[in-house]
């Protein structure tokens, strides 16, 4: 059906950078709202940022100013950059993408996760 898939995570020091890329595949019709939501441990999954297809973004108060996010439609990707990384920024990050598919059912897809690591 529709693959997620993730890259970019690592291990980066406090006040650095780093970038997330996702990429969509497979039966999509219509990709609507992509976004990004982190996991910490012992932690739900929460929002980091989204993005419509026509651009409009939305961020946690966390990141905001810190953190943004794009996307390109023709390629359904999107990516999160990440500047003044802090400790606490430390977690798994999923993409997430709100599609349409051939049957015409709107199902949210999720990746399978990647680490970002920023050491106190």
């Amino acid at each position: 059906q529709v693959q997620v898939v993730e890259s970019g995570g690592g291990l980066v020091q406090p006040g650095g950078s780093l970038t997330l890329s996702c990429a969509a595949s497979g039966s999509i019709v219509i990709m609507y709202d992509m976004g990004w939501y982190r996991q910490g441990p012992g932690t739900q999954r929460d929002l980091v940022a989204t993005i419509t297809r026509g651009g409009t973004t939305n961020y946690a108060d966390s990141v905001k100013g810190r953190f943004t996010i794009s996307r390109d439609n023709a390629k359904n990707a999107v990516s999160l950059q990440m500047n003044s990384l802090k400790p606490e920024d430390t977690a798994v990050y999923y993409c997430s993408a709100d599609v349409v598919i051939p049957s015409r059912a709107r199902i949210n897809f999720w990746g399978q996760g990647t680490q970002v690591t920023v050491p106190s």
